[in-house]
C-alpha cells in the first residue's frame, strides 16, 4: 500500500470515527465505502431475548417449561413466578429502546398464549403483556421516523402456533411493513436497501416461509447454553474455527441457567448472572472482526443491552472492514 493510500485511508477512518458518536442512525452514518458490503458481512449488534422486559408475572407458565418448574407453579405459583421473572427477564430497555441504542437485530420468540384468543405474544418461561401485533406497530413507528436505519427480526424460536396462527403472523407483518420488506432475492447491501426504500428483514422459522418472498431463511444463532464466560467464549471459538455460514448468523453473548443452577441460587438472577461477566464479554467483542472470512462475525447479540459499551463496540468493528484494500471489500 503506499503512503498516499494510507494517508487517504487514514482520512476516511477519522471520518467515520467522527460521524459514529451517536447510535440511533448509526447506519446512515457509516462510512459510504461500506455502503456495498453486505448487511451479513457486516458487524451487527442485536438483543437477545428481546421482549422479556415486559413479561407478565401473571400470564400463564409456558407449558414447554421443564416438567419440575411446572410442579412447583402448580403449588407454590407465587414464589415460583418470582423466581422465573428474576430468570427470564435478559433485557430492561423497552424495544423504541433497544433501537434507539443502536441494536439492529431483534431475537423475537412468538407464541399463542392459552389464555388468549387469537392474539400472539412472546414468551420466555411467562408471557408478555405486550401483544405481537403492538409491538411490530411500535416497530414501524421507529422505522418511520429512522427512513435510512435497517432492521432485521428474527422469528426463529416459534411456538404452539397452528398454521392459521402462523398465516395470522405473516399477514400481520405484510399489512403493517409492506412497502419496508425486503425480498429475499435482493442483495442487503445499505446501498441497494436505501435506493428501494426496504428498511426490513424478516427471517421467519417456518416451512410457510418459503411461499412468501418477503420471509428469509431462519437466521443460526450460535448458542453456548452455559453459566460460565470460559466456557461460553471457548463455544464461540470452536464455531468460528469451524467457520461461519455463508449468510446472516448470530453469535449469542448470552449465559443460560438451567434448573439445577436456579435451585442452587434461588435467590439471584439472570442480571446478577451477567453484570459481572461482561467486561470479559466486551474484551472478546473488540477482537472481532466482520467480513468474509471464515472466523468472522455478522450479529452478535447480548443481553441487558444498555448496561455497558457493548453496542458501541460491535458497530465499531466494521471500521475494522476499512483497512482492507478496494479488491478486497468489493469481494464481500
Amino acid at each position: 500500500m503506499t503512503s498516499s493510500h494510507s494517508h487517504n485511508m487514514g482520512d476516511v477512518l477519522q471520518k467515520c470515527d467522527n460521524r459514529a458518536t451517536g447510535y440511533q442512525q448509526w447506519m446512515s452514518h457509516l462510512c459510504e465505502e461500506l455502503w456495498d458490503v453486505p448487511l451479513s458481512k457486516l458487524s451487527i449488534p442485536g438483543s437477545h431475548d428481546t421482549m422479556t422486559y415486559c413479561l407478565d408475572r401473571l400470564s400463564p407458565v409456558d407449558p414447554t417449561s421443564p416438567k419440575l418448574l411446572l410442579f412447583f407453579e402448580k403449588y407454590v405459583p407465587v414464589i415460583t413466578r418470582t423466581i422465573m421473572l428474576r430468570w427470564s427477564t435478559t433485557q430492561t430497555l423497552s424495544v423504541t429502546e433497544q433501537l434507539n441504542a443502536g441494536i439492529r437485530y431483534l431475537d423475537l420468540r412468538i407464541s399463542h398464549r392459552p389464555d388468549a384468543y387469537s392474539d400472539l405474544y412472546f414468551v420466555h418461561g411467562l408471557y408478555t403483556s405486550k401483544t405481537v401485533e403492538e409491538t411490530l406497530h411500535e416497530i414501524a413507528d421507529w422505522l418511520q421516523q429512522n427512513p435510512r436505519e435497517i432492521l432485521i427480526l428474527g422469528c426463529d424460536n416459534l411456538q404452539s402456533m397452528s398454521p392459521e396462527h402462523h398465516m395470522c403472523l405473516i399477514n400481520c407483518i405484510h399489512k403493517i411493513f409492506g412497502p419496508k420488506l425486503c425480498p429475499k432475492h435482493e442483495q442487503p447491501t445499505l446501498r441497494n436497501l436505501w435506493k428501494q426504500n426496504y428498511q426490513l428483514i424478516v427471517c421467519y422459522d417456518d416451512p410457510l416461509a418459503l411461499m412468501f418472498e418477503y420471509l428469509w431463511p431462519s437466521i443460526p444463532y450460535w448458542w453456548a447454553n452455559t453459566t460460565k464466560t470460559r466456557s461460553l467464549l471457548h463455544f464461540l471459538e470452536m464455531k468460528k474455527h469451524i467457520g461461519r455460514p455463508d449468510g446472516f448468523f448470530a453469535a449469542g453473548l448470552n449465559f443460560t441457567e438451567n434448573m439445577s443452577y436456579i435451585l442452587k441460587h434461588p435467590f439471584s438472577s439472570m442480571k446478577r448472572l451477567t453484570l459481572p461477566k461482561l467486561p470479559s464479554l466486551y474484551e472478546w467483542v473488540q477482537r472481532q472482526h466482520p467480513g468474509g472470512s471464515r472466523d468472522a462475525i455478522n450479529i452478535i447479540a447480548e443481553d441487558l443491552i444498555g448496561s455497558d459499551h457493548f453496542v458501541s463496540a460491535v458497530i465499531k468493528l466494521n471500521m475494522k472492514l476499512l483497512h482492507r484494500s478496494d479488491a478486497l471489500l468489493k469481494e464481500t
